[in-house]
């Protein structure tokens, strides 16, 4: 049984570390006009196999003779389709590395009871009440049960016939991507690798009151699954998947994304993208099917949960995990796109959950923020028997006014501007099933959702190690959107080592996001690329005023920004409602200590009368890079040089072409000691960036690149090259240094007199043997000269007379 066990292990070992290598597929999406029975003809003239429709236009199919995997794409077969008049595009599919967001935790097999075991006292986050729970049981009291809500579970297939889900299963809801048919069944082996969606599934609709392992959030309610992750996860396997039966099926529950390494920046590709947006604008009849997804559980490698295009979506309502203890797991991710909270397992000691698992067993193990996400789909589902009428983006206004941030324990809890507290570990809040329900009974649909785009003329901005860039966009107008949803913040950057950044984004009423933590396994060069930033944070505010974006560099190389912007989504009327103050509507704005300035003490000329042409009417910006110490000018010679000023402070902004941007905000001719010089992205000017605190003088930022050292130190040759050593350690280097070279001119020496000692030793044997051979090949003649002959060339030992 062991080696049957290992040999499982080895074979999902392989099949992962298959996934990960983006290999190209055996399947080919295809943009066809005519409809499918023409989709059908032309997979069947070029030698594939039709698997079906994705969504629009396009269509999935296989072809028979194409491996399953390869480095490289099939051009003959792509160019042969392409050549199709039949055919607008086509794309060969790539397999993504998708990652499943529970935890994989050893414990010994034999620490369960898996049979018809009651687990209901075990439900800690549905039964303890005194607000530590996420208060279901109000819900069902008031005879909400997710009746005629639909939920299908995206994963690697469901056990469709278990005894806790057989009564709730919906087979409209259900499909098999990975095997071209209807069965959603798991493949089974010897790890149970695929149990993650049926597990899933039993968090939103285990039966109730059958004595059956646990019980459901939405216990009325369908639930499905679609088999896509046990196979190549291609963009044309998400988009289907996401687009299954939208009319039917109410919510997509996801506990999967891109790897939670800390170093993968990934996100749904063209045609998932299609889908999300034909479901929030096409599904449940125009009302917007409704995406849960997992936030990820890379906090242990450190992870930001807005590198993962899923989770940063707006289309997605993003939900992360809390302990028992209402504690920040160890496994969260932590970033501005994250709605709400729900329990999940934490650290050795504090409790899991209890849901179904494969064999139709149980299990009281379930874990990470794939636990959390079907959870969440369940509370939704209550929310929606309530009043299906709810939108896609009602769903997340009510989620958003009714979590609660009681119990939940984080270090950057903050009240936005609207007096709402929000963190970028739990979003809004815990959620709480019986405020949704209630709130959704007398809710009123939201007004029009608008988006409302800003460009920053800031581009080709260098961003020096060790330092920051701000820099500031005045809004003034923003047409449509007076109260905001979603912000982004799409930046195109260049980075020499991508994890060394951070990034930051104040709002005018003083709110402060975190769109990117420092990512120490992000060794990447490849930088962003128009990288949608999203944040929640500032829900309900108003757009208007000047907007703050910090870009940290905590590496040692020089890093640019190339553009930004900022996309704004929202309502031009407030979201009102019968009996309930409008917390929507500008509140006092709460201050914090790094609140940006009102926008008349940034700039004087804010006060004025706008008159037609007046360049201040429009966007206003300034940016700067920052340093520690930040001086005003002093001399009329360091203004000379400059050809711009920031009017508050006096630094200066932009220098005259051949002037050198010193830190402290002033221009000069030539480079102050202890800096070097950068050249500008235009090479009319430079920046002076200071040196590694170790040297007097420099020629770039690390401690090898020095020049001159400080009075108390002294430039000494290592292995990694020159640099600045303390007199104090001086002696202790040369003596280390000395040491260094003897012990390897001894080993030296050594050496070469153990290859001269075997040389020697071998030459002996060589010529003992050769002696040997010549004095057996001689003759014995029995006379005196044959006897002294043998003495001569043996010596007197070899032959006697007695012979």
């Amino acid at each position: 049984m062991c080696t049957r066990r290992i040999l499982g292990l080895a074979v999902v070992a392989l099949l992962t570390l298959g996934g990960r290598a983006r290999a190209y597929t055996n399947q080919w999406a295809a943009h066809i006009e005519g409809g499918e029975e023409v989709a059908r003809q032309v997979a069947e003239d070029y030698g594939f196999r039709y698997l079906g429709k994705i969504n629009d236009d396009w269509y999935h199919m296989e072809h028979r003779s194409v491996a399953k995997r390869s480095t490289e794409p099939h051009l003959e077969v792509h160019q042969r389709l392409m050549k199709d008049s039949r055919v607008r595009r086509a794309e060969q599919q790539r397999a993504k590395s998708r990652t499943k967001r529970d935890l994989v935790v050893k414990r010994p097999s034999n620490i369960l009871n898996l049979v018809n075991d009651e687990r209901w006292p075990q439900m800690w986050y549905l039964n303890r009440g005194k607000g530590l729970d996420m208060n279901v049981q109000g819900a069902w009291l008031e005879g909400i049960t997710g009746q005629g809500i639909v939920v299908t579970i995206l994963d690697d297939g469901l056990e469709k016939d278990h005894p806790d889900l057989v009564n709730n299963y919906d087979p409209l809801a259900s499909y098999d991507v990975n095997g071209h048919d209807e069965d959603p069944m798991p493949r089974y082996d010897l790890v149970d690798s695929n149990r993650h969606g049926t597990r899933c599934a039993g968090e939103v609709a285990a039966t109730a009151n059958n004595s059956i392992c646990a019980v459901g959030v939405a216990y009325g309610a369908g639930v499905g699954g679609v088999r896509m992750l046990d196979g190549d996860v291609t963009d044309a396997v998400e988009a289907r998947s996401l687009s299954l039966n939208p009319q039917h099926i109410d919510i997509y529950s996801a506990s999967w994304g891109p790897d939670d390494d800390g170093k993968t920046v990934d996100g749904p590709g063209e045609l998932a993208t299609r889908a999300f947006i034909e479901g929030i604008t096409k599904g449940r009849s125009g009302k917007g099917s409704i995406f849960v997804w997992a936030s990820g559980n890379g906090g242990r490698d450190h992870d930001n949960c807005n590198c993962d295009g899923y989770t940063n979506s707006i289309w997605t309502l993003s939900i992360s995990s809390a302990t028992e203890n209402g504690l920040v797991p160890w496994y969260s991710e932590a970033c501005s796109s994250t709605l709400a909270t729900t329990y999940s397992s934490g650290a050795t000691g504090e409790k899991q959950v209890v849901t179904t698992d494969l064999h139709h067993h149980c299990t009281s193990s379930h874990t990470g923020t794939s636990a959390s996400a079907p959870l969440a789909a369940g509370i939704c589902a209550l929310a929606l028997e309530a009043n299906r009428e709810l939108t896609w983006r009602d769903m997340q206004h009510i989620v958003v006014r009714t979590a609660k941030p009681a119990n939940l324990q984080a270090p950057d809890w903050v009240v936005n501007g609207v007096g709402r507290n929000v963190s970028h570990s739990f979003g809004y809040g815990l959620m709480d099933a019986t405020a949704m329900v209630r709130l959704a009974r007398r809710w009123r649909t939201v007004p029009e959702q608008h988006k409302c785009e800003v460009s920053a003329p800031h581009t080709g901005r260098p961003i020096p190690p060790k330092s920051q860039l701000i820099l500031d966009l005045h809004v003034k107008e923003c047409s449509g959107v007076n109260f905001l949803e979603h912000v982004q913040a799409k930046v195109s950057l260049m980075a020499t080592r991508r994890g060394d950044l951070q990034i930051q984004l104040t709002s005018p009423q003083g709110t402060r996001s975190t769109l990117l933590a420092k990512r120490p396994h992000d060794v990447s060069k490849a930088g962003f690329s128009q990288w949608p930033f999203m944040s929640v944070h500032t829900w309900g505010e108003r757009p208007h005023g000047t907007w703050r974006l910090e870009i940290h560099n905590e590496g040692r190389y020089l890093d640019t920004l190339n553009e930004w912007r900022l996309v704004f989504y929202g309502t031009e009327t407030s979201v009102e409602l019968d009996d309930e103050l409008d917390k929507d509507k500008p509140q006092p704005p709460v201050r914090h200590q790094e609140t940006v300035q009102d926008n008349a003490a940034l700039d004087p000329r804010q006060n004025a009368v706008d008159t037609e042409g007046d360049p201040w009417t429009g966007s206003q910006q300034v940016d700067r890079v920052s340093h520690p110490e930040v001086q005003k000018p002093t001399t009329e010679n360091q203004r000379s040089g400059c050809a711009t000023f920031e009017a508050r402070s006096g630094r200066c902004l932009v220098c005259k072409p051949g002037w050198n941007h010193n830190s402290n905000g002033n221009c000069s001719q030539q480079c102050p000691s202890g800096t070097y010089a950068v050249r500008d992205h235009d090479k009319t000017g430079a920046f002076c960036i200071k040196c590694h605190y170790s040297c007097l003088s420099c020629k770039g930022p690390s401690d090898t690149d020095c020049l001159t050292c400080h009075e108390d130190s002294a430039l000494m040759l290592s292995d990694n090259g020159e640099h600045c050593v303390l007199h104090n350690l001086s002696w202790k280097m040369q003596s280390t240094m000395w040491y260094y070279r003897m012990t390897v001119v001894f080993l030296t020496s050594i050496a070469l007199m153990t290859v001269v000692v075997v040389y020697l030793a071998l030459d002996w044997y060589i010529r003992r043997r050769k002696r040997v051979h010549e004095y057996s090949q001689v003759s014995y003649t029995g006379n005196g000269e044959a006897r002294a002959d043998m003495k001569r060339l043996h010596g007197d030992t070899c032959v006697s007379d007695s012979e």
